[in-house]
């Protein structure tokens, strides 16, 4: 691992923990399984911290590292715009999913997360599965979206799917006066789990639907199942469409591919979709760009969670999970209005509920 002192992006590892505000980042390492994981945790005022653990073959492990600590910090806006009493928090194992991934890795991940005592809950995110979530389940009772059969609500891939497919509709709203999307021209880069579905709400809308990924097992998946046109990943970008929609890994709004873009609304499912918050998202308001903030509308999967976290059911994951909507205009009227850019606009919503909640624990 990188040693404390050595740089990241000109910065010490403290200095940039520091600067984003975190409280907390375990290193874990476990040479018996070969698990390498970051659990960075970044704020507990709303209570525990929670987010997903992801699995990916990052370049270097300052890349794992900046990704654990964007998406924690994430995570903190996405569970406090969403109203649940949860902190934000995120883990990466360093890894390939597809050929690495066991149950010994996962369970010794598991142990790593019993070991902060209830202070970070994890849950699934990209590369993992609600089997995954069992096998981290056999070391730590930390964990969410188990799967049905074992008590728990299942994966959460499709309300996160259902809250980015209302806050489109309520882009799609702003931008146009209605928020019916028959017709509409929609781009999505990556066809994971919550794609899939995603996919399944705009084709039953009839919208034309154009995909890609960097694995083509998903893309037959999404072509044999929905009517969609597969485009090359490099070509999605620069596609005349109303709405693009990134739902892979994070900073896919940035210079070269605003440069490139050719529509109305940006609403996706992806975290951290903009390469720098005050940059990226002050050029899509230069630009025209309605952007749905990727923390408030992929936030079903989290308030699934809470549900199981809380005791309750999906009812209740479905009801908050259509607030999403009127979150998301709210936010983009607002954006309009004020001439910000709608990232900024709603990072201030959150952390108004957060500094007003931390006013009240003080006083106890």
């Amino acid at each position: 691992m990188q040693q404390v002192g050595e740089s990241t992006n000109n910065a010490s590892i403290f200095g940039k923990v520091g600067s984003m505000g975190h409280e907390q980042v375990v290193f874990c390492n476990d040479p018996s399984t070969g698990l390498k994981a970051i659990i960075a945790v970044h704020n507990t005022i709303l209570g525990p911290s929670l987010g997903g653990v992801r699995m990916w073959p990052y370049k270097s492990e300052e890349e794992a590292l900046n990704d654990a600590l964007r998406l924690s910090r994430g995570m903190t806006f996405k569970n406090a715009i969403a109203g649940l009493n949860l902190g934000g928090g995120k883990a990466v194992i360093i890894g390939d999913a597809r050929t690495q991934k066991n149950e010994a890795l996962m369970r010794s991940f598991g142990k790593f997360v019993e070991n902060l005592n209830g202070k970070y809950i994890t849950a699934e995110d990209v590369g993992m599965t609600d089997r995954d979530m069992e096998y981290i389940n056999m070391e730590t009772d930390h964990v969410g979206g188990m799967p049905e059969y074992r008590g728990g609500l299942g994966a959460p891939s499709q309300f996160t799917a259902y809250g980015t497919y209302m806050g489109m509709k309520a882009a799609a709203k702003r931008a146009y006066g209605s928020d019916r999307l028959e017709g509409k021209k929609v781009s999505i880069q990556g066809v994971g789990n919550v794609a899939m579905f995603l996919i399944g709400y705009l084709t039953k809308e009839n919208c034309e639907v154009f995909v890609t990924d960097i694995y083509e097992d998903r893309l037959k998946a999404a072509s044999s199942k929905y009517k969609v046109t597969v485009v090359k990943p490099n070509e999605i970008y620069g596609l005349p469409v109303d709405i693009y929609a990134p739902c892979a890994l994070g900073a896919t709004i940035n210079d070269d591919t605003l440069k490139a873009l050719q529509c109305d609304i940006i609403a996706g499912c992806a975290n951290n979709q903009l390469q720098d918050e005050t940059t990226h998202g002050n050029a899509c308001v230069e630009k025209g760009i309605l952007y749905a903030p990727d923390f408030l509308v992929n936030s079903g999967g989290v308030i699934n969670v809470y549900a199981e976290v809380i005791g309750t059911g999906t009812d209740w994951t479905m009801a908050q999970t259509e607030q999403i909507y009127g979150k998301t205009l709210e936010v983009l009227t607002t954006s309009v209005r004020e001439k910000r850019n709608s990232q900024e606009v709603a990072i201030d919503l959150a952390m108004q509920r957060i500094e007003q909640i931390a006013k009240v624990k003080a006083t106890y």
